[in-house]
C-alpha cells in the first residue's frame, strides 16, 4: 500500500487529543481513498455517488474505532475520550467538504450527519468484539467485510469479505498502527516494537517453519 504515514511531530512538547486526531484523521482519509483505487483496478463496481460515498465511511468508521482501541493503550479514560470524539468529529468534517465529490448535490450538512450516525451505529457493533495487541480480531474484521458486503453489487458480494479481512483491513490496520506508535509513543510504541521483533524472528527461522 503506497501511502506515507506521518507519525512525528517537528515540534516537541505535549500533544493534545484534538492534534493527535487531525493526524489519525488524515491518514484515515488517505487509506480509505486508497482503498477505493485499489479495489476498482480489482474490477469492484464502487460507483461515483451514494456507492462510493458509503464505502469511505464504513472504511473511516472502522479505521476511527481501531484506533479508539489502540488509544486505549497510552492515554487514560479522559483522553481516549477527547482522543476519539475529536477523530469522529474531524473525518465527519472531512467528509462534509468532499460531500460534492462523495454525494453530488447533497444538502449542506448531511454528509457530517450521515457520518456521525454511522460511527455512533457502528460503535455497537464493533463493541462486541476484541482488538488486541496483534490488531483486530476475526469479528471485528467480519464485521468491517459485512459492512462493505452491503455496500456493493451483488456480483461482488461473494468475494468482497475475503478481500476485505485478507487484504484491505491489516494493511490499513499495520499503517495505522505504524503512525499511532509513532505519535503516542509510550505502550503503543512497546507493541509495535514487540510485533516487528516477533516477525523478524519468524522470517529468520527462529520460532518459524
Amino acid at each position: 500500500m503506497a501511502v506515507r504515514v506521518f507519525n512525528q511531530f517537528h515540534t516537541k512538547g505535549a500533544r493534545s487529543p484534538k492534534m493527535l486526531a487531525s493526524v489519525v484523521a488524515m491518514l484515515a482519509w488517505k487509506l480509505a481513498i486508497e482503498s477505493v483505487k485499489r479495489m476498482r483496478k480489482a474490477y469492484y463496481d464502487i460507483d461515483a455517488g451514494k456507492p462510493y460515498f458509503d464505502f469511505v465511511c464504513e472504511f473511516l468508521v472502522f479505521l476511527a474505532h481501531s484506533a479508539d482501541r489502540i488509544a486505549y493503550r497510552s492515554l487514560d479514560a479522559e483522553q481516549r475520550a477527547a482522543f476519539t470524539t475529536a477523530l469522529a468529529i474531524r473525518l465527519a468534517e472531512m467528509v462534509e467538504e468532499s460531500h460534492e465529490a462523495l454525494l453530488g448535490d447533497a444538502a449542506p450538512g448531511t454528509s457530517h450527519a450521515a457520518f456521525i450516525e454511522l460511527f455512533n451505529r457502528r460503535g455497537g457493533d464493533y463493541g462486541e468484539y476484541d482488538y488486541g495487541p496483534a490488531g483486530p480480531d476475526f469479528g471485528f474484521k467480519r464485521m468491517f467485510a459485512s459492512a462493505l458486503r452491503e455496500i456493493l453489487p451483488e456480483k461482488d458480494k461473494l468475494w468482497v469479505v475475503d478481500q476485505a479481512m485478507d487484504i484491505e483491513a491489516p494493511d490499513a490496520i499495520k499503517a495505522l498502527e505504524k503512525a499511532m506508535a509513532g505519535l503516542f509513543g509510550g505502550e503503543a510504541a512497546t507493541q509495535a516494537g514487540t510485533q516487528d521483533r516477533a516477525k523478524a524472528q519468524t522470517s529468520s527461522g527462529m520460532g518459524g517453519e
